[in-house]
């Protein structure tokens, strides 16, 4: 397919610059493929469409302060902005702006004992730098130097605490897996009371969650590998609902990524599993975990655009797309849901 096959038009007056406060009151666009039906409700809803027995997974990757600042080591104490994608072994995989400048050996200061040096610069414009230090110790100097690194659409500066799920634990992201955004600890209790049962796993957010596909047809598409993390737990848990025929609902497209790549992992059964998933879900894909999603509304030509395309129909998808359009739902980061059983 390609990658046009996946476009929309999107007014730029629907991209939400603030979440919508409170979170529950977020809209909650519900589409139901067995009746081929939606229904405009509030997050607050959520309640109502879920069931006891239910299982919901999400995503406990917790984002860090990956926009660094600093100066290079030339005559001109140049300024230079790092991103900090993911550690590789003892080296960093970052982007560098601008690049050009840099080259093997460069220094970039951050703060003062925080030093990044350029190893290597790949063709695609990445490079890899060493601080060194752990990853522990580097990712702890960039919340006390950085700035979260949001996407360009979001203009606004936001608290902390803003850009970050209620339930975030594992430090590794650089940008936060956002379906969790609506999920306040309040409608978390509300749901458990109902009996829906909640699981965690990992997706470490990075490149191949944002990245657009420049390619003209979607099968040429690479996509980057991101840390992914399985519990035990988890397993169990999800492997019992399968057997009992109760639902697996992601919150999120990382978790639909970081459970249904695991599989892939682990020889197409779900099990324990960490390392690196760079799963691409798009047509003809089998869904082995995963029977409904609750998600954002994703940019057009984007990798989740085709995976929630490819869970819930691509007609259907971009029909529905048009119609959260019309009835003014808010985009992307800081948008409203949607719901797809």
């Amino acid at each position: 397919m390609r990658t046009s096959d996946f476009d929309y038009h999107l007014p730029e007056t629907l991209i939400a610059q603030k979440p919508a406060s409170p979170r529950e009151s977020a809209r909650l666009l519900v589409l139901d493929r067995k009746s081929d039906t939606l229904s405009h409700k509030r997050v607050k809803d959520l309640p109502d469409f879920l069931k006891k027995g239910d299982v919901l997974v999400v995503n406990v990757s917790k984002v860090f302060k990956a926009r660094l600042g600093g100066t290079l080591n030339d005559t001109k104490k140049t300024a230079v902005e790092i991103f900090l994608v993911r550690p590789e072994g003892k080296f960093w995989r970052a982007l560098a702006k601008p690049g050009r400048k840099l080259s093997h050996g460069s220094k970039i200061t951050i703060a003062r004992g925080f030093v990044a040096t350029v190893e290597w610069k790949d063709a695609d414009g990445s490079i890899l730098v060493d601080f060194g230090m752990k990853k522990d110790a580097v990712i702890k100097l960039a919340d006390k130097n950085g700035e979260i690194p949001l996407p360009p659409y979001i203009t606004r500066k936001p608290r902390a605490s803003e850009y970050q799920t209620a339930y975030a634990k594992s430090v590794g992201s650089v940008a936060a897996p956002t379906a969790g955004f609506h999920l306040t600890k309040a409608l978390i209790a509300k749901l458990k009371k109902k009996g829906v049962t909640f699981l965690e796993v990992t997706l470490h957010v990075g490149l191949g969650t944002f990245l657009p596909i420049r390619a003209d047809e979607i099968d040429a598409h690479q996509m980057h590998a991101e840390w992914v993390e399985i519990p035990e737990k988890t397993v169990k848990e999800i492997l019992k609902a399968k057997v009992e025929k109760r639902r697996v609902i992601a919150v999120g497209t990382t978790t639909v990524r970081a459970l249904e790549g695991a599989v892939a992992q682990c020889g197409g059964e779900l099990c324990a599993w960490h390392g690196d998933v760079n799963i691409f879900i798009r047509p003809g894909f089998k869904f082995r975990v995963v029977d409904a999603l609750m998600t954002n509304f994703h940019l057009p030509k984007s990798t989740l655009l085709v995976l929630v395309s490819t869970l819930a129909g691509r007609d259907r998808m971009l029909k529905t797309y048009r119609e959260a359009v019309k009835k003014k739902y808010r985009f992307y980061s800081y948008g409203d849901a949607m719901l797809i059983v």
